[in-house]
């Protein structure tokens, strides 16, 4: 008897890909995938087939709106984290953070915060924004150069976290083997930090998605406001209290007073989402399980994988980067 054979998850196809996309892949370089087979350097940045098609979308049709609130991160550096906050932040007035059936208990902050490319405009999609409250809460991995337009143009808010790269590229490594069908076939730990060192990662290079930005917020703070994984795990009221001073909704005595900054905290904290039943047995329409979002959420299980080598490597390479920025990462 044979069994009968089931399609992969819609996030590892690519059947959907217009002829148009597949002739343009045909022209760009390629280099071996982290999930799928491969992903393709398009404007100056890596991805998959199926997302460059939504990038490509969202280019052409997104029309932003002065009070949108866009969260960009770099793939792996606690999006998930920083979507739930802000959701609970944004929308505090409407949901309140102590009642029982708060969207984020009973709804995965991808949901709530959806991705542009990945999933408003991918495979061919045309979103309904008639149902979004003002603000609208969006999210993308897309690099500053790469945004549509009308971002760049208007008076949007665009809130970038980054992660230090030797706990984004274990995290993102663990993510893509688990993501791969049945886990088989995993990558090796050596063959995708070269990948990664040579700036082959999702979305990457890493260090010019995270510089890009970082210039951006210099030159501009009033429209994007830099945060990193470690300052906001250190310093969770401060940063959260900035988070709410740049979108000016900012938290007012009685609010203080009454918990409401503990609460939010307390609730999108990873112990509390990580053991929500839609976190741990639901999945996305794209078959990515939720409980793939929430792996650990420390800061330095690096030291659990890498080598002196890898170390010294990856921090030659950020110096060189980096250099005269400004910018520089915590570790622990």
């Amino acid at each position: 008897m044979t069994t009968p054979q089931t399609s992969p998850p819609k996030y590892l196809q690519e059947d959907s890909l217009s002829e148009e996309c597949k002739e343009l892949l045909s022209t760009l370089p390629k280099e071996k995938g982290w999930i799928g087979s491969y992903i393709y350097k398009y404007q100056g940045f890596w991805t998959s087939p199926r997302l460059i098609q939504g990038v490509i979308a969202c280019q052409q049709q997104f029309q932003a709106q002065d009070t949108d609130i866009i969260l960009v991160t770099t793939p792996k550096s606690g999006t998930t984290w920083l979507k739930s906050l802000l959701f609970a932040l944004v929308n505090r007035t409407k949901h309140s953070v102590f009642e029982q059936n708060h969207p984020l208990l009973v709804k995965n902050p991808h949901i709530l915060v959806p991705f542009l490319e990945h999933t408003l405009y991918v495979d061919g999609r045309v979103p309904d924004f008639s149902s979004f409250a003002s603000p609208r809460l969006l999210a993308t991995h897309v690099p500053f150069a790469s945004l549509p337009k009308s971002i760049q143009d208007s008076e949007t808010k665009l809130v970038y976290l980054c992660r230090n790269p030797r706990d984004t590229f274990i995290s993102m490594w663990h993510f893509s083997n688990n993501l791969r069908l049945d886990h088989k076939d995993t990558n090796s730990i050596e063959e995708m930090f070269d990948l990664f060192c040579k700036g082959v990662s999702i979305y990457g290079p890493f260090w010019d998605h995270v510089l890009d930005y970082w210039k951006q917020s210099v030159e501009n703070p009033n429209k994007v406001l830099f945060l990193m994984y470690e300052e906001m795990k250190e310093n969770q009221k401060i940063q959260l209290k900035r988070l709410a001073e740049f979108l000016k909704c900012q938290f007012s005595i009685e609010e203080e007073k009454c918990g409401v900054v503990d609460e939010i905290l307390k609730m999108c904290s990873f112990e509390n989402l990580s053991n929500l039943e839609v976190n741990t047995n639901e999945k996305l329409s794209t078959g990515e399980g939720n409980k793939t979002f929430f792996r650990k959420g420390e800061i330095g299980d690096w030291k659990n994988y890498f080598t002196v080598e890898m170390s010294e490597k990856l921090n030659r390479i950020t110096e060189e980067k980096f250099h005269g920025s400004g910018l520089k990462f915590l570790y622990t």
